[in-house]
């Protein structure tokens, strides 16, 4: 449900000093529309009240149980304005809905703007955001101010509201699972599970021996170890890497689905290295982007805030997200930079199929044959939108912003999976990451999904969100 077609309710306002004859047109027009996009629609009895819209503060109660009732079942309140709509009524139906609200008002029609016909929703519009700020009930308001449910605009706002709506239901309230402790080294990922908590992000922590106790113990000849490999052979080429390494990372791939099951989790960190690789002799990277590929948000180096982020991402785009690394320059260009990871990309962003090998990095320190599992490539070229976040004081802090991954070509003896990015005013956003302490880790989904990402996660969430694409001269607060 978290990636597929959001469910609506929907409210129609009337106001009774302009023609009611529209409602009952805008009800099987708008339904018409949402039902053809693939979305659910809840609407209470046109019987139930006057011309089946609200209009006194009796009939936005009525609309308000209709919503208690349901509650759960729906992700977001679309409210129609055919004519002017009263706020009074508006405000009573909507005040406690609980989820996103979309504004939507009926145009008029030049030729048509005698009393009979005239709407006076445009104004309506203004009357009904006026008294929801009043309230403190947060909505969405969209361009055009005025739009037909049968033009394309209408249809590309409701999928901007479907976004949000995704992104707000999936982050209100979810199950991470931290496997392993945070790495010595790595002061970068340290997190506040308080912060989080006070969020609605619960957060679960394994320890890593248990689950390496558990991959020992796998019968190879039980169906789980037979369908996890047979899924993960064709996910990438495995000529480089022996046969006892790929049933041990085929193992793995079944502990971990089995913790997923086990906790309920939408979204898991990794503790990646060292141990997997001294008693297993693999990494964990296909495992984690096998994960990533079913939208099980999966980031390594036990760097929980980007699993949030990645989470975030993904129910965006309804795609999968990846964790990588801003880790090299691209010459002297200043919107360019390479994106690298060991191998963790779902197969899907990846450009053709990858291959598994030995960790070139780890074997420098292991020696050779103690670390197969990264599968390596190159990122497939796409536009992208990409954010982290962090925990500051008990406020959680995200970063988004937009670009692109292109085909610029980069050294064959690079190891690892993969790509250049291009971004807009790169610079800005690397003196942003810096000065406010945010990683170095970077996390992407395809599409450029930037603007429903950061109404949801500010408006809805009441989450910290910057974009420093568009600050300038480092002034980064």
């Amino acid at each position: 449900m978290e990636t597929g077609k959001s469910t609506f309710a929907l409210c129609f306002a009337n106001r009774g000093f302009f023609p009611a004859a529209h409602q009952e047109t805008a009800r099987k027009e708008l339904v018409n529309v949402l039902e053809s996009m693939g979305h659910t629609v809840l609407l209470m009895p046109e019987a139930a009240t006057k011309h089946g819209a609200i209009e006194t503060p009796e009939e936005g109660e009525q609309y308000a149980r209709f919503l208690r009732d349901r509650r759960g079942a729906f992700h977001g309140v679309i409210l129609s304005l055919p004519n002017f709509g009263d706020e009074t009524g508006a405000v009573a139906a909507l005040r406690e809905a609980g989820v996103p609200i979309l504004i939507q008002a009926y145009p008029d029609e030049l030729h048509n703007m005698g009393p009979e016909h005239r709407r006076d929703a445009f104004c309506g519009k203004f009357s009904i955001m006026d008294v929801f700020k009043q309230y403190g009930v947060q909505f969405t308001a969209l361009k055009p101010h005025v739009v037909h449910p049968a033009t394309p605009a209408f249809r590309e706002n409701v999928a901007y509201f479907d976004g949000v709506c995704r992104i707000v239901h999936g982050m209100r309230r979810f199950v991470l699972g931290a496997i392993g402790a945070r790495t010595t080294a790595f002061k970068t990922v340290r997190i506040d599970e308080l912060a989080l908590q006070k969020h609605g992000i619960s957060v679960e922590t394994l320890d890593l021996s248990s689950v390496i106790s558990r991959v020992k113990a796998i019968d190879t000849a039980a169906a789980p170890f037979k369908d996890k490999a047979e899924k993960l052979r064709h996910l990438s080429d495995w000529k480089r890497a022996p046969d006892w390494a790929f049933q041990n990372i085929a193992k793995l791939g079944v502990i971990v689905d089995e913790i997923v099951d086990e906790y309920k989790l939408s979204a898991l960190a990794l503790r990646c290295w060292i141990e997997l690789q001294e008693e297993l002799g693999i990494s964990p990277c296909l495992v984690m982007g096998e994960l990533n590929e079913r939208c099980i948000q999966a980031a390594c180096e036990v760097d929980v805030g980007s699993a949030v982020a990645m989470h975030a991402l993904s129910l965006a785009s309804a795609s999968p997200a990846a964790c990588l690394d801003w880790n090299n320059n691209y010459g002297d260009a200043q919107d360019k930079c390479i994106l690298f990871h060991c191998g963790p990309l779902p197969p899907s962003m990846m450009d053709g199929l990858g291959q598994i090998v030995d960790h070139e990095i780890l074997k420098t320190v292991l020696g050779p044959d103690r670390s197969y599992g990264p599968n390596v490539g190159r990122i497939a070229p796409m536009d992208m939108t990409f954010s982290n976040m962090l925990t500051d004081d008990g406020v959680l802090k995200f970063y988004l912003g937009e670009g692109k991954v292109t085909r610029d070509p980069i050294d064959k003896n690079f190891f690892g999976v993969a790509g250049v990015a291009e971004i807009p005013n790169m610079e800005e956003v690397f003196l942003y990451i810096g000065k406010t302490g945010h990683r170095h880790h970077v996390n992407i989904t395809p599409g450029h999904v930037q603007p429903p990402l950061q109404e949801a996660l500010s408006t809805y969430l009441n989450f910290d969100v910057a974009t420093p694409q568009r600050t300038r001269n480092g002034n980064h607060q």
